[in-house]
């Protein structure tokens, strides 16, 4: 058996321990949106196809948030995937206490009164369909509807704690 290549790589799991493991994880970044008596969003970094027929995504949302009243009552929300360019928007729906949808933020309300956020390289919006209980948080399954390509470039990746953008290679 070979030796472990990392000290540590087989110690018990703690907090600290999994989030050091999924600073090394690159994700995606995305908005997700709400409207309930005021619009809500929230950066998400855990947005996954779940499957294409019919067509699935899910996200996680800590229900300490404060997004996630609306969330929990929401029949429709926005996934709107974030281009290189927006780490400032990306860091604007980041940080709780913000006026997310005041100037500069672009948006409009579209199908089932969703926000939809301008200039993303994508954007779906969805019917919730399930949200599955964790421990603090909610895991919410949504039927994507109506959406695709909305924008040209490359996508914001979030990566070791901070924003990035994809490496090019010629």
């Amino acid at each position: 058996m070979a030796a472990s290549a990392t000290a540590g790589a087989d110690d018990a799991v703690s907090p600290e321990t999994l989030r050091s493991v999924f600073r090394q994880h690159a994700a995606g970044v995305a908005v997700i949106t709400a409207q309930g008596d005021e619009p809500v969003g929230f950066t998400a970094t855990s947005l996954n196809s779940v499957a294409l027929d019919p067509p699935l995504v899910s996200f996680g949302i800590a229900t300490s948030n404060s997004c996630w009243p609306v969330i929990e009552e929401a029949e429709y929300v926005g996934v709107h995937v974030l281009a290189e360019h927006q780490r400032a928007l990306g860091a604007t729906f980041a940080h709780s206490g913000a006026d997310r949808f005041a100037a500069p933020t672009a948006w409009r309300r579209g199908y089932g009164g969703v926000p939809l956020l301008d200039g993303v390289l994508a954007r779906l919006v969805c019917r919730v369909v399930a949200r599955v209980p964790a421990p603090g948080h909610r895991i919410v399954l949504a039927e994507a509807l109506v959406g695709g390509l909305a924008g040209h470039g490359q996508p914001l990746i979030y990566h070791d704690g901070g924003f990035t953008a994809l490496s090019r290679r010629s």
